[in-house]
């Protein structure tokens, strides 16, 4: 692939998970113009952000879909169902009126799983079409992307909403057309990737991986799951208490709201400059971020006090970033090369769960009392936290081997790569020394 060639792909690649990172964290501006539109509780009003991400479900199927059909077909479908939910809801709210909840809520189930066809996929493609130096470049271009689109996300958001509300919503099929034109003329994909494992042997692989591996893995995925959902909660109750307490909206409100994503971003992107071969290192950092979005919360039970309040939240963005690069580089090595895209996918579903229940359990506590939701959330963090403080072992994670150093460099390709978030990076096995002898550093981790 020639250079121009190759940065005209990557280009729409990545225009892929900056779209679908917008999906949720654009509307959390509107929602209380929303609310007030329809009428809604907080309950129903979270369920616009929960319709969206419960399709995560789907991620390992379309993995699998990818792998057998090839990356376009499943991409290319799933951005259209994307643009075409976001039809269905925009145009129900500008002519239902307040009979429009139950449309909306249609048109966001199906953008979810448009959404769990394309960014899962969107990875993958990238590892496909890039190798050597250039696939790492390009991961790091997709992953920019992704965390552009999560700072971006607020304050595009508060500015589109500043025209009517459900403005937002006819948002997404207006961009998802050239992105679908980009992926369709500028991508070309290699045929030789296509994999021939049938379902079965699909379901047998995961089984194999979490009875190995399962008191690890399921630390893991709680750590992703609750990072996100206390995240998504506390941006929910975040755009109620900016427009009903402090009194800001529009642009002001999106730029607010977007302080506590802006620290996870940067803090996600330099830790994982930093984690690199360190094993007790991304423990620590694990525990040490969920210990920060314990204390942020509990801090802002006690101070109302508008200054220590985004200090607060700042802080839980900044535990956030310091954890999640640290999960996805120990998820993706410490699998067998030949299984890590089936565990990846799972992990993928795991936290779209996360995402999916923390604006319905904020909102539910919120309707109780603020204190239950600050105090839910710091005993939530802190119990994770003790978790991955005993469960996730440096002996665990420095003794687990990468057996697919020795397949072929295609086929190691095309299985470790089916399925993937847009935060997680791939590295090629190492080999060992000669002798037998190991690698020095009892810290490395292994597939770095």
């Amino acid at each position: 692939m020639g250079a121009q060639a190759g940065a005209a792909a990557l280009a729409a690649i990545a225009a892929v998970p900056f779209i679908m990172v917008l999906g949720n964290s654009m509307l959390i501006p509107v929602l209380p113009q929303l609310q007030a539109a329809l009428n809604l509780s907080e309950i129903k009003v979270s369920m616009v952000i929960t319709a969206f991400s419960i399709p995560g479900l789907l991620i390992p199927l379309a993995g699998f879909l990818s792998d057998r059909i090839g990356r376009k077909k499943v991409i290319i479908p799933g951005l259209i169902l994307y643009g075409l939910g976001g039809i269905i809801a925009g145009l129900a709210a500008m002519f239902l009126h307040e009979r429009a909840y139950t449309w909306i809520i249609s048109g966001r189930i199906i953008q979810g799983i448009g959404a769990a066809g394309t960014t899962p996929i969107a990875m993958a493609f990238t590892g496909d079409l890039f190798s050597g130096p250039k696939r790492s470049k390009a991961l790091g271009v997709v992953e920019a992307a992704n965390g552009f689109g999560k700072v971006l996300s607020p304050v595009l958001g508060a500015a589109i909403g500043l025209i009517v509300w459900y403005a937002t919503f006819l948002f997404f099929p207006a961009i998802i057309i050239p992105i679908v034109l980009g992926i369709w003329f500028l991508t070309r994909e290699p045929e030789e990737n296509r994999a021939t494992q049938s379902i079965a042997q699909y379901g047998k692989s995961i089984k194999k991986v979490f009875k190995n591996k399962s008191v690890l893995l399921a630390t893991i995925f709680l750590s992703g799951m609750v990072a996100l959902l206390i995240l998504f909660g506390i941006l929910f109750f975040l755009s109620d208490y900016l427009e009903e307490t402090v009194g800001l909206t529009g642009l002001v409100k999106g730029a607010a709201l977007a302080v506590p994503v802006l620290f996870m971003s940067v803090t996600s992107f330099v830790t994982g400059l930093l984690i690199k071969k360190k094993v007790r290192l991304m423990k620590w950092l694990v525990v040490t971020g969920l210990g920060l979005v314990a204390v942020s919360l509990a801090a802002l039970n006690i101070y109302e006090n508008i200054y220590l309040f985004f200090a607060g939240i700042s802080m839980a963005g900044l535990g956030t970033g310091l954890l999640l690069p640290c999960l996805n580089t120990i998820i993706t090595s410490t699998t067998d090369t030949q299984e890590r895209g089936l565990v990846t996918s799972v992990y993928g579903s795991v936290r779209f769960l996360g995402v999916a229940a923390g604006p319905p359990l904020f909102g539910y506590l919120m309707d109780i009392s603020n204190a239950y939701m600050y105090w839910g959330g710091t005993i939530l963090a802190g119990v994770t936290a003790l978790a991955a403080l005993f469960f996730i072992r440096v002996k665990d994670l420095t003794a687990a081997g990468d057996s697919g150093a020795g397949q072929q460099p295609q086929q190691a390709n095309g299985q470790a790569v089916q399925a993937v978030r847009t935060e997680f990076v791939f590295a090629p096995a190492r080999k060992p020394l000669p002798g037998g002898k190991k690698d020095k550093g009892k810290e490395d981790m292994p597939g770095e």
